[in-house]
């Protein structure tokens, strides 16, 4: 299945990752390194490079290959003659379907953007094509208690909290729990 870019403002655009990716995310997310490690796993030295990423990349898409994964990038447009800035990711992933038709979601915004309402645009676009693309019945996602960033973004989309996962995910060098919340798309039989 193939997914349009979405336009999430006058410079920043919302596509799906490429191979090619690759370069642009190693140098985002070594920018972006210090901001992060609150919120993920940790990562060895390899996840920031090119090498690393491609590696990345090529699992990601063959997760979407197989139906189970989908994820875009979040681009800064440049001028003619740069590179593009990779400002951002958002994956849907695990997509399961049957009677379930869910799937989580995870996203980042670079430390330069945060606050333009990208999480939110970027977010709300993903949601439209859950629904209407893959006919899923809702999203889900976690955040750590002291994120308080994420819940107004999942707010804003429409999400509402339903519980805590204790020591849910391995997240800066520990078990920790999560705020659990939800979208439901649609009732549409699975």
């Amino acid at each position: 299945m193939a997914f349009i870019p979405v336009r999430l403002t006058p410079d920043i655009l919302m596509r799906p990752a490429a191979p090619e990716d690759a370069a642009g995310l190693s140098r985002a997310y070594g920018r972006n390194r210090d901001h992060l490690r609150p919120w993920e796993p940790r990562r060895d030295e390899g996840f920031f490079t090119p090498e690393g990423q491609s590696r990345r990349l090529r699992d990601q898409l063959a997760e979407q290959h197989a139906g189970r994964l989908v994820p875009w990038v979040l681009v800064q447009e440049a001028e003619a003659g740069t590179d593009p800035e990779f400002v951002g990711t958002i994956t849907l992933s695990p997509i399961v379907l049957g009677p379930l038709r869910s799937a989580g979601v995870g996203y980042w915004i670079a430390a330069g953007q945060s606050g333009r309402g990208l999480a939110t645009a970027a977010l709300n676009a993903v949601c439209v094509v859950a629904d209407e693309e893959l006919g899923l019945h809702r999203i889900e996602a976690g955040t750590l208690p002291d994120n308080h960033a994420s819940p107004r973004v999942l707010a804003k989309c429409g999400f509402t909290h339903y519980g805590t996962a204790e020591r849910y995910l391995h997240i800066n060098g520990a078990w920790r729990d999560h705020s659990l919340f939800q979208k439901i798309l649609n009732d549409r039989h699975a």
